[in-house]
């Protein structure tokens, strides 16, 4: 028998399976879901209300793995090497579940709850890209500012890469973040007097 919790892995790796496969989010339908995961619709329905609650759960558990990725340089030194692999395992995390990812960011262009519902999890990377800043002594304004820019610039350059988009590798573009992320910040830390090249040691 099936538990509660197994259950509900199983539709949710399901769901990003057939993603994988080439399925679109109009194509993802609740029978496939529960047909691939070996279950009824009726048990499906025992765990989510819906497709979309579903999918939402599944980007929320990818977006708490970047956000733990991201958290080692919020909570950091704030050094280049920090920053260089909190970036490349947000890359990596984007690359492996591509599928997930590709069809989320494009159904936010066009259903209302799902551009809410995405907006709401960038809006995590913003807060505490803007901790970082201040906490670095960048003025809030600035400090927000700068992270509305930074963070919604870095997810629109991940999703254009894992949709095969930018004609380069990994290691290059993770480089070109660090170097927009690191040049925007460095020169505000001088200013504010935390310590000359702080974000570019390590």
């Amino acid at each position: 028998m099936t538990g509660p919790r197994e259950g509900e892995a199983k539709l949710l790796q399901a769901a990003e399976q057939l993603l994988g496969d080439g399925l679109s989010l109009a194509e993802l339908s609740v029978a496939r879901i529960a047909e691939r995961a070996g279950l009824t619709r009726t048990a499906f329905y025992f765990y989510f209300r819906d497709k979309r609650e579903l999918l939402e759960r599944l980007t929320e558990t990818v977006a708490q793995a970047l956000y733990e990725r991201a958290d080692r340089w919020w909570s950091g030194a704030g050094t280049r090497a920090e920053l260089t692999a909190a970036l490349r395992a947000i890359l990596a995390l984007h690359r492996r579940h591509a599928a997930l990812l590709r069809a989320v960011v494009e159904a936010s262009t066009y259903d209302e709850p799902t551009a809410r519902f995405w907006r709401a999890l960038v809006e995590r990377f913003i807060e505490g890209t803007e901790r970082r800043l201040r906490a670095d002594g960048v003025e809030p304004t600035q400090a927000r500012a700068l992270s509305v820019a930074l963070v919604w610039g870095t997810e629109r350059t991940c999703y254009q890469h894992i949709i095969g988009s930018t004609g380069v590798d990994d290691e290059a573009l993770v480089d070109a973040l660090v170097g927009i992320w690191d040049g925007v910040m460095a020169p505000l830390r001088r200013k504010a007097g935390r310590g000359a090249g702080a974000a570019t040691r390590g």
